[in-house]
């Protein structure tokens, strides 16, 4: 054409179309690094839900938030080794979502739970057994709590669940990496081996005078 701007000295027309075509092609993947395919945006896995379980709070606490080792009014904390739970709540396209009412509740250090039908009339008072928080604008929350305890037949985990608008709920289980009731817990063994990971997170095997954030757990939502 009279109008092409390429101009080549020494290189035959087919040599200056095929580079033309070679930088055609590069702007299109330039384009295509810049705005990812739906098939690519859609790579992440859904954490596995789990049963929400007998013992979620009848009614919730006056003190809900998110410091389950400091119960209002009581003069020590809870017992058991103090640890901080915290992660990010992503959709499955890898974007924060912010906003979501994360709930996590557990057993206290002795097995118990804050529950009529467990037992509930013994439990630890200075344990706050359930406790709520929002994600940040990045998605992010953190709990402070304890280490997961051991409950008649179960291996020691921490209920959650995840409530966001424009998203299902949620509910999962988390669990203590290296337990060695993992492997024959039902439950557990229930969640998918590629997605084990998504629920399981190290905590400290002693207790240590200072606090560490030591268990992170990133949840993906539908």
């Amino acid at each position: 054409s009279r109008r092409t701007s390429l101009r080549f000295t020494g290189q035959s027309d087919m040599d200056k179309l095929e580079m033309h075509q070679r930088r055609a092609l590069i702007r299109v993947a330039g384009v295509g690094l810049l705005f990812p395919t739906a098939r690519a945006l859609a790579a992440l896995k859904l954490t596995p839900g789990a049963s929400e379980g007998p013992f979620y709070p009848v009614d919730i606490p006056l003190d809900a938030d998110a410091d389950l080792v400091q119960v209002a009014g009581m003069s020590r904390p809870a017992t058991g080794i103090v640890s901080h739970v915290t992660g990010k709540v992503l959709d499955a396209n890898g974007r924060p979502v912010s906003g979501a009412k994360v709930e996590i509740w557990q057993c206290d250090a002795f097995g118990a739970y804050k529950h009529p039908r467990d037992r509930g009339d013994i439990s630890e008072p200075e344990f706050q057994g359930y406790g709520f928080t929002s994600t940040s604008a990045a998605g992010e929350y953190r709990f402070r709590t304890i280490r997961p305890a051991r409950y008649p037949g179960r291996t020691p985990h921490i209920h959650a669940k995840i409530t966001a608008p424009g998203h299902p709920t949620l509910t999962t289980q988390f669990y203590v990496a290296g337990d060695a009731q993992n492997d024959s817990d039902f439950l557990y063994r229930r969640v998918p081996e590629d997605r084990r990971e998504m629920v399981t997170a190290r905590f400290p095997a002693t207790a240590d005078e200072t606090e560490q954030v030591i268990a992170d757990y990133t949840v993906v939502i539908g």
